[in-house]
């Protein structure tokens, strides 16, 4: 506790004082991860099996978010961002990872980066004025209920599509990988989370559309982003509607992607493979191909301090994860409370189970001892991977907050023969 608290004090001596109606904003968190595996059962083991050996893990994440307001509805914003860490079996042998502030390229050594540098610029057509609050990538301004938004530059394409209050933020509130988004979105995004292009929402009490086009890696799960965006890309489409008459409300989500890049499919890796009498592997059948998929969700208010969220997405499952995970369907749902209910305002709880499956190309190809870039045991006796997790994060001082946390992986990397496995969790995150 007393480690987050110092966390606090050091960004708010980082950072400037900004005034209420300045055009420029600044904010910072930081956040560290450190959670526990216990051994599990393991009766054998591939190169991207998790280990079933007791262990440990960690991950640093620090950010500055730093804001602009400009004339005629044109922002502007910028994201110096510093990570370092330690996975569990090299980010490896699960689809639901149990750390989201993890990122593929995370090492012992800290390091730094641009994580976003975007415009934003909003076309205010009719209805009220709407204010808003100072907050991360967020300048104080005034927005009217129906109007348009262009986002363009650098930023994590879940910055605007999926955004669900209750269960998108690793460094508050659920953690695994299932809770981000969608399991099965195969979204596009470099090694650290991040991409390049633009969106275009139509935002309205009514309801809300909005679409766009993000750079994919020019590898799989690779750092660098492809920049033959016009035939390389990912796409994506989301239309939104808010429903009242159940408890206090909420919001429908439903969504559409297509990516297009240098993929392998599944059943042409096993037919090389038969063909030649080796293990199959995605990366001597590559070429130019998509991966679809559709995806739908509702987050409810239950209460004024209750809400709850359900996510469901299924992808086709013919060819390779290139940007986010092993998951071809998922299924998640959460409730998350904050302290209020229980007369600590600064406090939260949450609980929440995802399913995640596989489509049968991508069971077979593991089967046959394909390797994937995050699964591979050899064999596989397929099972569903089911994941469990909770957890009770402590506001210790205003601006920083504890949080203890678990989570059971039945099935680890959809093999019935291996687990279950357990994590425990310590997060301390700070914010100004």
């Amino acid at each position: 506790m007393r480690i987050a608290a110092a966390i606090a004090l050091f960004l708010s001596a980082a950072l400037p004082a900004v005034a209420d109606d300045s055009p420029l904003d600044a904010h910072a968190q930081a956040t560290y991860v450190r959670q526990w595996k216990p051994a599990f059962s393991s009766p054998y083991a591939g190169t991207n099996s998790l280990s079933g050996a007791g262990a440990a893990s960690y991950s640093f994440t620090g950010t500055f978010f730093l804001g602009a307001r400009f004339s005629n509805g044109w922002e502007a914003y910028l994201n110096p961002e510093f990570t370092q860490g330690v996975p569990f079996s090299q980010l490896r042998g699960v689809g639901g990872f149990t750390n989201g502030e993890l990122a593929r390229t995370s090492g012992p050594e800290l390091i730094g980066y641009a994580a976003r540098a975007f415009l934003r610029k909003t076309w205010n057509l009719d209805g009220e004025w709407e204010d808003q609050a100072s907050e991360a990538n967020q300048v104080a301004t005034r927005y009217k209920a129906r109007r348009l938004v262009l986002t363009a530059g650098a930023v994590s394409v879940l910055d605007v599509f999926d955004t669900v209050d209750y269960s998108r933020d690793a460094r508050t509130q659920f953690m695994n990988w299932s809770s981000l988004t969608y399991g099965a979105w195969d979204f596009p995004a470099d090694a650290r989370g991040y991409t390049r292009g633009l969106a275009l929402e139509y935002i309205s009490p009514d309801w809300s559309l909005r679409g766009g086009r993000f750079a994919m890696p020019a590898e799989s799960n690779g750092l660098r982003l492809d920049t033959r965006i016009a035939n390389h890309h990912g796409d994506m489409a989301e239309f939104e509607l808010p429903f009242k008459g159940l408890a206090r409300g909420g919001v429908l989500r439903f969504l559409a992607f297509r990516n297009r890049a240098e993929m392998g499919a599944f059943r042409e890796a096993l037919a090389l493979g038969r063909a030649t009498g080796s293990t199959p592997d995605l990366s001597q059948v590559r070429r130019l191909q998509s991966k679809s998929g559709i995806g739908a969700g509702a987050q409810i208010e239950l209460t004024e301090n209750i809400g709850a969220y359900v996510r469901a997405a299924v992808n086709d499952g013919k060819t390779e994860t290139f940007a986010f995970t092993e998951i071809d369907r998922s299924l998640a749902f959460g409730v998350l409370a904050k302290g209020g209910a229980w007369g600590r305002a600064n406090d939260s709880a949450g609980v929440a189970i995802y399913l995640n499956g596989l489509r049968a190309p991508h069971r077979d190809y593991l089967a046959a001892g394909g390797l994937g870039f995050f699964l591979g045991d050899g064999r596989l006796n397929y099972g569903g991977e089911h994941i469990f997790e909770t957890f009770y994060s402590l506001g210790v001082v205003k601006g920083a907050w504890a949080s203890l946390g678990y989570q059971r992986l039945a099935n680890p990397g959809y093999n019935r023969d291996r687990g279950p496995a357990n994590f425990l969790g310590l997060r301390l995150h700070a914010e100004i």
